[in-house]
């Protein structure tokens, strides 16, 4: 199974390929119309959707129940910030078209070993409103089944099940959206507007600033992370008291306390721990949870030094202090002000949290 699972390093890729112009698009929440549409080519057949060991707001769907509707397939996971910058439009289209067609299915595949928890997916899901059949491919079936390789990505079917075209990503919301219309169209059968949904995207699900954005996705688990700065390196799966190095270089990250790095994350021994960031980017997520399910972590962030007050993301509160409840994305930073080269840290008050991987917008 061939898995890309730095979604970041995709996306910056694809992204340093784009002309500015268009780069200044992705960022943008109200799209607008163009009259053009491109000719779509058949790129295969929609694949069985089986091996998903759960369907939820549905029943399992079959290829043959949707021919003769056009499907969205949206294969995600439900701490990726690519898809849920993304999630806005594809919940949008969602509601606009099934009644002129459209099936959406999202396609649930996990990152990390707790989004194979189906309560997780589900409370996740719920919260973020999305009310489109799920199928929980834990097993990668129906991912394998695509060749797919990225979160997010949408594959476009038409009414006779052809995959007529794809995309990676975040971006191309307006060229998302007119293929849609485009398969609709085709048949006859209704008469599809030419009008684009406006989004206005909020929190999480906001746009990246993307002209200030240097910092890429870094894992914090050994198998994948990059630029540990702690003295003496790190100590895998094995407890051990590490130091903050001063300073820390553009993209380092170092720990303080007793903590042991994993495979997947790092999990913290003894209460008073810390992580060091030193970031370029608006806006700062964790993705961390507590180790025993039901118990909760106290933290505190600072900025320079100082309590995150005045950038404090939607997690922190007016004193720049949270609480861990459960495993997901957290939002500890979103500056207002010019971005800049910035020095995070969080201390945990509590033992027993597990941190996975930091993202940035």
């Amino acid at each position: 199974m061939s898995i890309n699972y730095n979604r970041r390093y995709f996306l910056t890729t694809m992204l340093t390929t784009i002309a500015a112009t268009q780069l200044g698009m992705l960022g943008c929440t109200t799209q607008h119309a163009t009259s053009t549409t491109a000719e779509l080519p058949i790129e295969g057949e929609l694949p069985p959707l089986v091996g998903a060991i759960a369907w939820l707001s549905s029943q399992p769907l079959t290829v043959d129940e949707l021919r003769g509707k056009v499907v969205l397939i949206n294969f995600c996971t439900y701490t990726c910030i690519n898809w849920l910058r993304q999630l806005p439009y594809v919940r949008a289209w969602a509601e606009k078209y099934q009644d002129q067609g459209l099936v959406v299915i999202g396609v649930h595949t996990p990152e990390f070993e707790f989004e194979k928890n189906t309560d997780n997916v589900r409370r996740a899901l719920t919260a973020m409103r999305i009310d489109y059949p799920i199928a929980v491919d834990n097993d990668y079936a129906v991912w394998q089944a695509f060749g797919n390789h990225y979160w997010p990505a949408l594959y476009f079917i038409d009414r006779q099940g052809r995959i007529r075209h794809h995309h990676f990503g975040e971006g191309e919301y307006e060229r998302s959206e007119r293929v849609i219309q485009q398969l609709l169209s085709e048949s006859g059968t209704a008469r599809v507007g030419q009008e684009l949904v406006k989004v206005d995207a909020r929190g999480l699900e906001a746009a990246a600033d993307w002209g200030s954005l240097k910092s890429p996705e870094n894992y914090l688990g050994y198998e994948r992370t990059e630029n540990f700065a702690s003295p003496g390196g790190a100590l895998l799966n094995k407890p051990r008291s590490y130091a903050n190095p001063a300073p820390l270089n553009r993209n380092q990250w170092a720990l303080s306390g007793d903590w042991t790095i994993g495979r997947q994350a790092i999990v913290l021994n003894q209460s008073g721990g810390r992580i060091a960031y030193r970031f370029h980017a608006r806006d700062l997520h964790l993705v961390m949870g507590p180790v025993e399910r039901g118990t909760s972590v106290r933290f505190r962030v600072l900025v320079d030094g100082q309590p995150a007050v005045t950038a404090r993301g939607l997690d922190i509160d007016e004193r720049g202090e949270g609480t861990v409840t459960e495993q997901r994305l957290y939002q500890l930073i979103r500056q207002p002000q010019t971005v800049s080269d910035r020095q995070f840290e969080i201390e945990f008050l509590d033992t027993g949290v597990e941190a996975f991987a930091f993202t940035f917008g």
